[in-house]
Order: C-alpha cells, then structure tokens, then sequence
C-alpha cells in the first residue's frame, strides 16, 4: 500500500526541490545542445543529462539500486527494452545506466521548449505512432545509430502504466533488434510506480531498483517467432516486478 509523503515534505517538493530541478533542466537541456553537436556520442556529452537524472533523484529522496550492470559490455550496442511506470523511469535510465544510448520517444516530447530541441540535438529518436511510414522512417535513423557500443533504449509497452502492472508489448524494438541482429536486454525496473504515479504530482521518497538481466540473443526469433521472442522478454521483465 503506498504511503502519503509528510505535508512539511510536499511543501519541500514545491518551494524548493521542483524550482531547483525547473532551473537543472533548463541548464541541462543548453548544455546538452550546446555539446551534442560538438561532441556527438561521447561521455562528455552525456554528463549534463546523467547527472540530471540523479539529481531528480537525490533532491527527493529517493535511493536506487542497481543490479546486473557488470552483464553489459560497454563496447557492445543493444537494444534495451525496459518497462514503463513512471515518468521516474527515465531520470533512473539517465542517470544510472553507463553507456551512450539513444531514446525512442514520443514525438509530442519534441514540442516541449527546450528540452525537445535538447533531445533532438543528442540524436534521440522521435515516433510518431499516428504515421507508420513517419514511424518506420525513424526507427531507420535510430538502426542507423546502433554502432561500435551505442545502444537505443525503449519502453515497448509504448506508455506508462495506470495501475502499476505491465502491459502488453509493441513490436517495433523487436524489429529493430532482429534486423541488426543485436541482443535484447531486459531491464525490470522496479519501484518507479510507487514514487510517482501516472497523473500525480507528489513524489513519495523510497527506493527504485534497476535490475539489469542477461541479453537475450535475436537469433531464431526473426519474422514468424517475434511474438515468441517478445512474450520471452514480457515474462523476464515481469519476473523481478
């Protein structure tokens, strides 16, 4: 059962945590266009928005764990494919997982000031799921990307859950990983639901776990065994839930 945060902490999100967290992002997301295109794909680059993430984290209590990191080569490109609680999930991912990645992501997201332009610069990949040939057309450029250790992450449920649960998968990083021909790692994460539902505004301090599982290889699961191969990851996913 989830508990409510103290009154004197809700007051600490809104006077102090969220307007020091406004003033981050709008930083990050300068640096981020101000170093992409100057350093594309490095470490350096990625700083502003890693440490962005953890300080999402830190500013509101909350402690991640995370298991498994030593099961990545940092030299090797994967598709992670991780599920969705909560918009929490994403300032974990940036922040904890050590690798250069892209995201696949909403095209809406780009219309947010700043922070779309931001994503945008680091070569983030934007879906628009109301056009399959636009959308087609963007999972092309993030396949274009997958090279010499750099790595796409995805949500294959498409969205955050309402109720905490999984839903199903979408098939689109199931293809993308069967055409490059790139292992799969499945990535549980787990208490993002319980610090900030989907249509809340109050984070709950307390644990998140990543939970980083063995790559799965795509060999054998192309054209007629995907739904095969995306049922496997659903299970090892909901696994550690």
């Amino acid at each position: 059962m989830k508990t409510k945060p103290h009154p004197l902490f809700v007051l600490y999100q809104w006077l102090v945590a969220f307007p020091v967290l406004l003033v981050l992002t709008i930083l990050t997301a300068v640096f981020t266009i101000i170093l992409s295109p100057v350093f594309p794909n490095a470490q350096f680059s990625y700083f502003p928005a890693r440490w962005w993430g953890r300080f999402f984290c830190y500013l509101l209590f909350i402690k991640v764990k995370i298991t498994g990191i030593e099961k990545l080569d940092p030299k090797k490109s994967y598709v992670i494919a991780a599920n969705h609680q909560s918009i929490y999930d994403i300032f974990v991912v940036y922040g904890w997982l050590p690798m250069i990645f892209k995201w696949v992501m909403k095209a809406e997201l780009r219309r947010i000031p700043l922070v779309g332009k931001a994503c945008e610069s680091a070569g983030h990949i934007f879906i628009n799921r109301k056009n399959p040939v636009a959308a087609k057309k963007s999972l092309d450029r993030a396949e274009a990307q997958l090279r010499n250790g750099v790595s796409v992450v995805v949500f294959p449920e498409g969205t955050r859950t309402y109720t905490g649960q999984m839903g199903k998968f979408k098939k689109g990083a199931f293809r993308m990983a069967a055409d490059l021909q790139l292992p799969i790692v499945p990535v549980t994460l787990r208490g993002c639901f319980e610090r900030l539902p989907r249509n809340s505004f109050v984070v709950t301090p307390g644990l998140i776990e990543m939970i980083i599982h063995e790559p799965v290889e795509v060999k054998g699961y192309e054209n007629e065994k995907q739904p095969e191969l995306m049922q496997k990851l659903h299970d090892i996913i909901e696994s550690a839930l």
